[in-house]
This record gives C-alpha cells, sequence and structure tokens, in this order.
C-alpha cells in the first residue's frame, strides 16, 4: 500500500502493538527455525522491545533483551561514526587523501577518506577471514590497496568493501593513538549506554566471544537438513578485520545508534548524524541499498529516505533502519540465517500495524516496475571473467541464449537482464527473481567491462 511521505505513525493502544508483535514475533520464528531473535521498535511516542527463544540451541540459554547478538557488517556504521567524530573535532578531514595518512594507500594517492566509508572508492572486498588471519594489517592492505586491483577511478561507482573498514579501523588506531576496540568503546559505546562485547579468536571461546564479557551473548546458528535441527556454529573472524565486523550488540543497542545517527541522542553531534546518512556521489549500490552515505546505507521508499544497515556473521541476522522525518526507529536480531526471511516477514507487518514502510530488501527489477525484459546487448558482449581482487565472477551464454553467473566456480545462476543493464538472479529453487546488479560500459569506449553482483563489483579479467 502507498504512504504519504507526511502521513504520520498510526496511533495504536501500546498494549495491543505489543501484544501483536510478540505473537508474530513468536510464531515467525517458528517458521523460519530461528532459534532467538530481539526486535526493538520505537515510533518517538511509544518504545516496544521483545525477545523471544533461546540464545544457543545446544544449552538452551533463554534469549533476553539484553542478550548480544554477533552483528556482523553492522558493526561498520561504528566504525564510521568514529571516524567522523574524530573529523568533527578536527582531526582529520573527510576529504583527505587517506594516503596522507596510511602509507600502505601510497599506490592509490587520489583515494579519500570519505570514500572509503562510502565504499566509492574502488577497493576489492578484501580477503577472506582465514587467510586474513594469517597476515597483518600493513600487509593486508598493502596487498589489496593496489592500482592493479582497484576496480574503479574513486568516486565513480559503487562496491561493498571490508578492505575499506580495515583500513578505517586502522586510520582510528593512527589518529588517536588507541586500538579499535579502546576507541569505540569510548567515544561511542559508552555515551549509547551500551555494553562492549567482542567477538574473540582464543581457540576453544564458545560462541567466539571476548573471555569475560560482562553480557549473555547468543550463538549463531545453522539448519542442519539430515537431522532437521538448528545447531550452533562457530564464528570466524580475523583479528585486523574487527572494525569492519566484530561487534555484538542487542536489538535496544541498536536502536540507541540508530536513534542518535537520526538526531534523536546526544551520543553523535548533529553534523556527525548528518554525514552518516547524507547521499554519496557514485553510490549506486544496487541490490543492496538505493543510495549510501558516509556510513550508513540509505532506502528510499514513498516518499522517505530511510537510512540504516545490514549485517550478518556465522548464523546470524542482523538489521537496522531508521526515518528522520518521523522519528521511527527499528532494529531486529536473529540467531540464525534464516533470520533474513524471518525480518523481511515481519517488516513488512510492521508497516502494516504503524501505517509507515519500513524497508526490508530492496525489490528485484521485474517487481519494481512495468517493464519487460530484454536482452541488454548481444549476450556475449557480457560474458567473460571479472575479478574483485580473489573472487572470481563468471558470466557465460546459456544454452537458451540467456546469460548465466557463477560465483569462484559455484553453481550457475541464470540472469534475468534489462534494457538499462540492470539483472535479476534467479532462484533455481524457487524460480523467482531476486535483486541482482549492474552490468556497466566504459564511458569512453562503450564495452562492457564491470559487473556489480549484490553490491560488490567486478572488473573484467578476460573474455568468455
Amino acid at each position: 500500500m502507498p504512504y504519504p511521505a507526511s502521513a504520520p505513525v498510526r496511533e495504536r493502544a501500546p498494549q495491543l502493538l505489543r501484544r501483536e508483535l510478540q505473537h508474530r514475533l513468536d510464531t515467525l520464528a517458528r517458521r523460519h527455525r530461528v532459534p532467538g531473535a530481539q526486535l526493538v521498535l520505537d515510533t518517538g511516542a511509544e518504545l516496544v522491545a521483545l525477545h523471544t527463544g533461546v540464545a544457543d540451541a545446544a544449552t538452551g540459554t533463554p534469549f533476553t533483551g539484553d542478550t548480544a547478538v554477533p552483528v556482523g557488517s553492522l558493526t561498520k556504521p561504528y566504525t564510521a561514526a568514529l571516524v567522523l567524530l574524530l573529523a568533527d573535532d578536527g582531526d582529520l578531514d573527510l576529504d583527505d587523501r587517506v594516503a596522507a595518512h596510511l602509507p600502505e594507500f601510497r599506490q592509490l594517492p587520489d583515494l579519500t577518506i570519505r570514500q572509503i566509508l562510502s565504499h566509492t572508492g574502488g577497493l576489492p572486498a578484501g580477503a577472506d577471514s582465514d587467510a586474513a588471519a594469517r597476515t597483518t594489517v600493513a600487509h593486508y592492505l598493502a596487498a589489496v590497496c593496489t592500482a592493479r586491483d582497484a576496480l574503479f577511478p574513486p568516486g565513480t561507482g559503487f562496491s561493498y568493501s571490508n578492505a575499506g573498514y580495515v583500513a578505517a579501523g586502522r586510520l582510528v588506531e593512527s589518529v588517536t593513538g588507541m586500538a579499535w576496540r579502546e576507541a569505540v568503546v569510548a567515544l561511542l559505546l559508552e555515551p549509547l549506554d551500551t555494553v562492549p562485547a567482542f567477538l574473540g579468536t582464543e581457540v576453544g571461546t564458545e560462541p567466539g566471544v571476548e573471555p569475560g564479557t560482562a553480557r549473555p551473548v547468543a550463538a549463531g546458528h545453522a539448519f542442519n537438513a539430515t537431522t532437521g535441527r538448528v545447531r550452533p556454529v562457530r564464528q570466524n573472524l580475523a583479528p585486523l578485520e574487527a572494525p569492519a565486523g566484530a561487534l555484538l550488540l542487542s536489538a535496544a543497542d541498536l536502536a540507541a545508534f540508530g536513534g542518535a545517527a537520526i538526531g534523536r541522542a546526544k551520543a553523535l553531534p548533529a553534523d556527525v548524524a548528518d554525514e552518516l546518512r547524507r547521499p554519496q556521489p557514485g553510490a549506486r549500490p544496487g541490490a543492496l541499498a538505493d543510495g549510501w552515505g558516509a556510513g550508513l546505507a540509505l532506502y528510499r521508499q514513498d516518499g522517505r529516505l530511510w537510512c540504516g544497515h545490514d549485517g550478518n556473521a556465522m548464523g546470524t541476522s542482523c538489521h537496522l533502519r531508521a526515518e528522520p522525518d518521523s522519528g521511527v526507529v527499528v532494529a531486529f536480531t536473529g540467531n540464525a540465517g534464516s533470520a533474513t526471511a524471518l525480518w523481511r516477514e515481519l517488516a513488512a507487518e510492521i508497516s502494516e500495524l504503524i501505517g509507515l514502510p519500513v524497508p526490508a530488501v530492496i525489490a528485484p527489477v521485474a517487481s519494481a516496475g512495468p517493464a519487460a525484459p530484454a536482452d541488454p546487448v548481444d549476450p556475449a558482449e557480457c560474458a567473460g571473467d571479472y575479478r574483485n581482487g580473489g573472487i572470481r565472477y563468471r558470466v557465460e551464454v546459456a544454452g537458451d541464449g540467456g546469460l548465466t553467473l557463477s560465483v569462484d566456480g559455484d553453481l550457475p545462476l541464470a540472469l534475468r537482464c534489462f534494457a538499462d543493464l540492470r539483472y535479476d538472479l534467479i532462484a533455481p529453487d524457487t524460480g523467482r527473481p531476486e535483486p541482482g546488479g549492474w552490468f556497466h560500459r566504459d564511458r569512453a569506449t562503450g564495452v562492457i567491462d564491470r559487473v556489480q553482483v549484490s553490491g560488490r563489483t567486478a572488473r573484467r579479467a578476460g573474455p568468455a
């Protein structure tokens, strides 16, 4: 249903709203095999905080409102906020060249701090956690931040990059003289009244959190098709990746940050909150969002511009949405990969209950308008190998003349292409379109030289 931009949040008796949301959270958690979840809905007038299920399916430990969940990439907005706080204090400028602060970037002299925060710098994704655990931050950055591996000139495209946030964390350490963990606690978590909890790397630590964490924590879970049960899984994050994914937070913690990001709390100065969500040039995230600020994703929904971020650790799915005009904040954590589907359903139901659309996911192209599919060019023009650092994407012409995409040799997925070079991925189990990405032409030659896949851009490495 359409929601006018000026529509107020629908008033509803607090107890009725709480009861309805608790019922839906319980029901959807069972349906999607999610052991435990948390939801916070803050309308500005009412705060509803709910939880359901268990934090660890193996032990039966109950989920509580204070339980901290590995939030994965939802750590990134906190790291971005740290950098913006330093800029607000005059310790750096967002338009500074990164190379002026970090020598590992000398091959990329034009890349700015603002661009690494908004994923518009052309950096590759970065090494996987196992490889990152075997090296140092300096060697990691020097290996990925090269002219050879740059995906596009800074500021001209978008490619989601963990490496950029490893660099942001190193920048915080360089400017403050504190380790990233110390800085995020002192400058952000404490002002937000958030009890610190981080992923750890110690062998035998379950579920992978720092020993002595002063709050309950949740394990991530995966579905075991053989037994029909969910089982806890171990987290896997290299120490140097902490600024990109090491935080454990509750939905209440995320809601507090979301409120600060739209100017409802003093933990973030107004200029910092504005910069977090100010749309950045060149930021076309494709399937991830409608735009990007200097740290937060942006979602356009019926005349409103929401901000937020999604985060997935091993066996978790966590989400934050906030809308500045209405002041509404929605935060969700779930301790299973299938919680993403739970979140999508729950966000739709919250939208109906409060009369305001909560954007959960970007729609596939086929669902976004009346345009009919069309071959953008001769499929052979799109076919070939594309690379993002060590990740290989292969686009091939299928027997029916359409295109398929495989990542690092995995099962090829059919693409449904459109005249503007966007494409949907066709889910092999359902046959339904899912948000895919874009093919991009070189502006000078007109040749298709890049493909964006779920927010990551890969540069052509060779023909089919």
